[in-house]
C-alpha cells in the first residue's frame, strides 16, 4: 500500500468537501442576515476574490505537476486569503451583524485551507522541503502541465463546486447588485428619485 494514500483520502474526501460546505454554510447565514441590504455587492465582492484566491491554487495542484512552485504559489494565495478575510470580517463586523455560527463557519474557512496546503505538502515533501532550503532535492521551479484527470476524478468535485461555491456566491452578488441599485434609485428621504 502506498503509505502517503490516506493523506491523499483524507484531502480529497474529507478536506476539499468540508472547505465547499462550509463555504456554502457561510453563504446561508449572509443570506439570513440580509448581506445584499447591508453591503450591496462589496462584501459578495470579496467572498469572490477568496474564492479566487483559493481556487487558483487548488486548479495548480490539479493541473500542474505540484513543485515548489506550486507550492510557492499556494502558500502565497494562502496569505493574501487571510489578508482579505481579516478585510472581510472587519467589513461585515461593522455593518451587519455576524452570528456566533458564521462565525465559527468562518473558523473552518481559516483553517481548511491551511490544512489543505499542510497535507498538499506533505503529498510532495522533498519539494517543500526545497522551496525552504531545505533536503537534499533542488527546487523545481518549473511550471509543468500533468495529464488531465478523468472525468469520474475530476467531475463529481467540480460539479460540487459549482454547485454549492459558484452558483450561490454568483445568487448573492446578483441579489447585492439590486439592492445597489434599488438603494441609488431611492432619494435620501425614502421618496423615489
Amino acid at each position: 500500500m502506498d503509505t502517503l494514500k490516506p493523506v491523499w483520502d483524507i484531502l480529497v474526501y474529507v478536506v476539499l468537501p468540508l472547505w465547499v460546505l462550509a463555504g456554502f454554510g457561510d453563504y446561508l447565514c449572509h443570506r439570513a442576515t440580509d448581506i445584499e441590504h447591508a453591503n450591496g455587492a462589496k462584501e459578495s465582492a470579496l467572498h469572490w476574490l477568496m474564492l479566487f484566491e483559493t481556487g487558483a491554487p487548488i486548479l495548480a495542484a490539479v493541473f500542474l505537476k505540484v513543485n515548489a512552485v506550486v507550492l510557492g504559489f499556494a502558500f502565497v494565495c494562502l496569505i493574501v486569503h487571510e489578508i482579505t478575510g481579516h478585510i472581510d470580517l472587519q467589513l461585515a463586523m461593522a455593518t451587519r451583524r455576524v452570528t456566533a455560527l458564521e462565525q465559527q463557519i468562518h473558523s473552518l474557512l481559516e483553517v481548511l485551507p491551511l490544512m489543505a496546503l499542510l497535507l498538499l505538502a506533505i503529498l510532495h515533501y522533498r519539494q517543500a522541503q526545497a522551496l525552504f532550503g531545505f533536503g537534499t532535492q533542488a527546487a523545481d521551479f518549473s511550471i509543468v502541465l500533468k495529464p488531465l484527470p478523468d472525468w469520474p476524478v475530476i467531475g463529481p468535485p467540480a460539479v460540487a463546486f459549482l454547485i454549492f461555491a459558484i452558483l450561490p456566491y454568483a445568487e448573492e452578488f446578483i441579489r447585492g447588485l439590486r439592492a445597489e441599485k434599488a438603494s441609488a434609485s431611492q432619494g435620501t428621504d425614502g421618496s423615489i428619485g
